[in-house]
This record gives structure tokens, sequence and C-alpha cells, in this order.
């Protein structure tokens, strides 16, 4: 079978979308499909990354808010990729207008809705959660479900990563909402890589001893995300405990998160850690990752998390609170920062029993091999059709970039 991911939240400099579209790519070929990936990109390009996978840019500008990002703008060209790539079946990452364009494009293939952002809670709710009810709000904006009811009845599927998101997806009328949850890559988070050593070095870094807490924090700095909220409830209870946070990452905050911390004297800002295998092994060697996103779909920083056997500190709605493990954690009440304070403290009072069942719950992560086995088995279903076997497009094309329109000219499918 022969996939299009229109992936809209793609971009070099991303985090969790990025990771997982890379995943994606390796990941087609070995299941028995060819997949092409189509972004949003600085000039109109095809990269090979494999027999059967492709990442092809369409020239887009970029996103205001966050230049690291861009945004396609151009229906006629979208369609015209999607023409000339012939899919068997066809996903659209973003409920914004990407989607109302795969949904209006005149080709035969399924097509599949993935939820990888929750605007109402990224937004709405965030802003007006304290003041009314979330069922208000949801009235308030009915304009915006209604226009996801319309893209519910464009797509074969609309598939969230977290039973929350899809919970609320049906009972708001998109009745083919549904779960897929997401894993983490096999073998590469562990409780093994767990070093005392690197463990006691951040913690020296911010003037504490090794029998101090070491929380992590990672991700994009971004409103949504709260991370400002995060530094403030750290920041106070390390006036009491001796306690410390890591926060890693990039984004548009990362100025007045600098300047925030700058003040505080037990946590630090950090570059993003581009290497896996460092970022592996600094989250197995912190004592809990602290999150503070309600808005995630699938957060796949809690669930590398907990493959490395760490305790989590999350939001009780939202993608993080699904991979809570029993016992091995706290929720607090999303967007109170009091509540986030009891959370770190009762942490703290309780780390060791809790630390212990983070990493006997380790082992039983689920892998992102039974995500993609599970979202392919879907998209087979609602393509009604037989699997093609991946074979390169271009017969001895090197890797790299490529004309866009040479490739696309000689795409056949192969059965």
């Amino acid at each position: 079978m022969r996939i299009v991911d229109v992936s809209a939240f793609y971009s070099p400099a991303g985090g969790g979308v990025r990771t997982y579209v890379e995943a994606k790519l390796r990941a087609a070929p070995r299941f028995g499909h060819e997949m092409i990936v189509v972004v949003p990109g600085r000039d109109n390009a095809v990269e090979r990354r494999g027999p059967g996978a492709y990442l092809v840019s369409l020239a887009s500008p970029t996103l205001p808010v966050d230049r690291r990002y861009r945004y396609f703008d151009d229906q006629q060209a979208l369609h015209r990729t999607l023409a000339a790539w012939r899919p068997d079946h066809v996903e659209a990452s973003s409920p914004w207008s990407s989607a109302t364009m795969v949904g209006r494009w005149q080709g035969a293939a399924s097509r599949s809705l993935v939820m990888h952002a929750d605007p109402m809670a990224a937004y709405a709710y965030r802003w007006l959660g304290g003041v009314v009810r979330i069922e208000t709000i949801d009235r308030w904006f009915g304009a915006f479900w209604r226009h996801l009811r319309g893209l519910g009845q464009m797509f074969d599927a609309v598939i969230c990563a977290n039973g929350q998101l899809a919970g609320r997806l049906r009972a708001a009328g998109i009745g083919n909402a549904r779960t897929i949850a997401m894993g983490v890559e096999p073998e590469r988070f562990s409780p093994a890589l767990r070093s005392s050593a690197l463990r006691a070095d951040a913690l020296r870094s911010l003037g504490l001893d090794s029998d101090a807490t070491l929380l992590a924090g990672i991700g994009r700095f971004s409103g949504e995300k709260r991370w400002e909220m995060v530094v403030r409830a750290v920041d106070v209870c390390s006036r009491q405990r001796p306690v410390g946070m890591l926060l890693i990452g990039d984004g548009p905050r990362r100025a007045r998160l600098e300047i925030m911390v700058a003040r505080m004297d037990r946590v630090a800002v950090l570059p993003r850690l581009d290497n896996r295998a460092e970022l592996a092994r600094m989250v197995a060697s912190a004592d809990a990752l602290i999150h503070g996103c309600e808005a995630e779909t699938f957060c796949l920083v809690a669930a590398e998390a907990r493959a490395s056997g760490i305790p989590m500190i999350v939001p009780d709605r939202g993608a993080a609170l699904d991979l809570l493990a029993p016992h091995a954690g706290h929720a607090f009440r999303a967007g109170s920062e009091r509540s986030l304070q009891r959370a770190i403290g009762r942490f703290i009072d309780g780390g060791v029993e809790l630390q212990r069942a983070a990493a006997v719950r380790a082992s039983g992560v689920r892998t992102i091999d039974q995500h993609f086995a599970e979202l392919f088995a879907l998209y087979a279903q609602v393509a009604s059709m037989p699997v093609f076997s991946p074979m390169p497009i271009l017969a001895g094309a090197d890797s790299g970039v490529i004309p866009e329109l040479a490739v696309a000219r000689s795409s056949v499918r192969h059965s």
C-alpha cells in the first residue's frame, strides 16, 4: 500500500512530531508499505530516505508565531502532489486548513485524520478554563466543533493517540474517532541507562548534593506547555526542599524562560537534545519527569519516561495521564500551580517507592512498532485493497534531494 502523510506540523527543528515522522519513514517499508511524507518546506524538493520512503517538501511560507515552522497555503499544489504520487491512503495530521485541503481532493484514495493537535485544550480551555466550565467553553466555540464534525465526514477515520481526546470527539458527534496509542523506540529508552554520575553532575550544576531530587522537563517552549507554571512551582518547592530541575528544549518562549530562571538557583534551561542516545541517558538518570501541558495528543516524552523507568508528575487531563503507570507518579489539577506544588511535595516524600514501581512497569511499555502495526492495519482496512510491496520509485536513484516532478511522474504502484 502506498501511504501519503500530509504532515503540517513537521519541522526540521521540531520535537515530537518530527521524531514520529522519522520513525514512520523507517517503519513503513518494514511493514510492506511505501511511505511518502509531504511537509511544508523552504523549497520544492524530494528526499529519498530509503526504499519506499520519501520526504517531499512543498515551498510554503513561515508561520508568524513560530518561524521554525511553515504552513501549507497552496491547495492546488498539494492536490497536484497527491495526484502525482497516486496514493492508496492519505493521512492528514492537522485539524486546520491542510486537512480541509486533503478532504477536498478528488482522488480515490481512502483517507484519515490524525489528531496531532488538540486546539480546544491548547487554547480555549487553557485561556478560559479558570473562569467557566469546559462544557460552557465548548458551547462558545460551537463553530470549531462544527468544523471538526465536517472534517470527520470527509475522512474514513479520525485517529487520536489518547482516549480522552477520542472520547471528547465522539461526544461532540465525530463518531469515527478512535484511539491508537503511541509507543516508544524499542530498546532505545531503558532503566539500564540510568547513570548515577550523570545525575550527580546535574544536581551539582544546580548547587545540590546527590541526595536531592532531580526533575526533568522536556519539550517545546511554547505557551500551551505551561513551562512558566512548572518553573515557578519547582522554584517555590526548592525553597523548602532539596529539589532541582533541568528544562530541556527550545521554542519561541526560550528567552522568557531564561530570564525567569536567571533569578532561580535550582532551575536551569538547557538546549534541545537532538542526540537520541544522550536524551535517553538523561531521561533515565532523572528522578522524575515533570510536565505541565494538558493539551498533549500523544506526549512522546511521557512514553519515553515510562520506558526509562522513572516516575512522572503530570496534569490530570491529556495524553500524559494515559501514560502514568499506577503507583508510579502523581497527577495534579491541570493548570493549577498550587496543585502542582503539592504533587511535587508528595513525590519527594514518597519518591523511592514511586521509582521502584516505575522501574517495574518499564518493561511493559508499548513500542512504536506496535503503534504502526495497528495504524497500518487500519489503513489497509479502510483502503480495501491489497498491500503493495515496497520498491524504489526510481530505479537506481541516489539518496538525497531529487527533483519532485521527476519522481512523481515516474512513480508506479507495485503488486
